[in-house]
């Protein structure tokens, strides 16, 4: 089924600006730019995910730093004053 996208000008004229610059078809090159950045922000959300899990574990298994701790070891890697 097709589909039908507005764009802003600007973007509209960057899209065609790349397309003629890689002498594609623009509406190939829209699908392909379109596929990737859906492809990377599946890839990225995985990542959020699963960074989560890995803290939520870490919290579980007693593995983290006290605040306070964290707070001093910063102040001191970077020369910083308390606050």
């Amino acid at each position: 089924m097709p589909l039908t996208i507005t764009l802003d000008p600007t973007t509209e004229a960057q899209l065609r600006a790349k397309a003629q610059d890689q002498g594609q078809d623009i509406n190939t090159l829209a699908a392909q730019l379109l596929t990737a950045l859906l492809s990377w922000e599946q890839q990225e959300t995985a990542n959020a995910i699963a960074g989560i899990q890995q803290g939520l574990d870490d919290f579980e298994a007693d593995n983290f730093r006290n605040f306070d701790y964290f707070v001093a070891e910063q102040q001191q890697k970077y020369n910083l004053s308390s606050i």
